[in-house]
């Protein structure tokens, strides 16, 4: 499978490093064909790792990863270009928060989300959110957590989101561990919880941890 994973930051290196370890064709891409890290990283993740431009990268992708900052995840979607989206399945990992004055904050938030808008912006885009809950390093390696933790999905396209298991369950996360939350508007509530994470990983004192459920049935 060819891959365009969007953003040279530890997540898009994480995802796209893993890929091309499980021997799929990468293109990491950035807003410039000489990003130092993208480079270096094309040079390091071995045989099917390059980079490029965001065009460069979504343009020969059968699937399109945005692991850039949500904040910034509609201007790499359109440096990548509507025609090289169309139909395709686009994985949205983005989360859309910032820091300001010590603290967490989400734009949009509880009325919209990135996965929506994303969806709206390229409605030919088969655009599945997922693995925006968790660690990057946990994102690629699920038994860093002990237990049966679990992933999420949210989408419109059942298709999409049954290619977008299947590539998770690559990462180690089985099938029974991948909760479908429905369409893309519960990409609210998976974004939501990016402030409790944050608490979270600042009361806890690490970053490889997850929810697990346990119903009672």
């Amino acid at each position: 499978m060819r891959y365009a994973v969007l953003g040279t930051g530890v997540v898009g290196r994480a995802l796209g490093g893993k890929l091309v370890e499980l021997g799929h064709e990468v293109t990491l891409g950035s807003r410039t064909k000489d990003n130092p890290s993208a480079l270096q990283w094309a040079r390091e993740a071995g045989a099917g790792a390059q980079s490029g431009t965001f065009e460069d990268a979504a343009s020969s992708a059968e699937v399109v990863v945005v692991a850039v900052g949500g904040r910034v995840a509609l201007s790499a979607l359109e440096a990548a270009g509507a025609g090289n989206l169309d139909g395709k399945v686009v994985v949205d990992v983005s989360n859309p928060l910032g820091f300001e004055d010590g603290q967490v904050r989400l734009d949009p938030v509880g009325s919209d989300s990135m996965g929506e808008q994303i969806q709206r912006a390229y409605p030919h885009a088969r655009v599945v959110k997922t693995l925006n809950t968790v660690n990057c390093d946990v994102m690629v390696a699920p038994s860093l957590v002990p237990g049966e933790h679990q992933i999420f999905v949210c989408g419109e396209d059942a298709g999409a989101k049954e290619q977008v298991t299947g590539m998770l369950g690559e990462f180690g996360w089985p099938a029974h561990r991948v909760l479908d939350l429905g369409g893309i508007a519960s990409s609210r509530s998976v974004e939501m919880f990016l402030p409790l994470w944050v608490d979270l990983m600042r009361t806890l004192g690490k970053t490889h941890f997850n929810l697990q459920f346990h119903t009672g049935d």
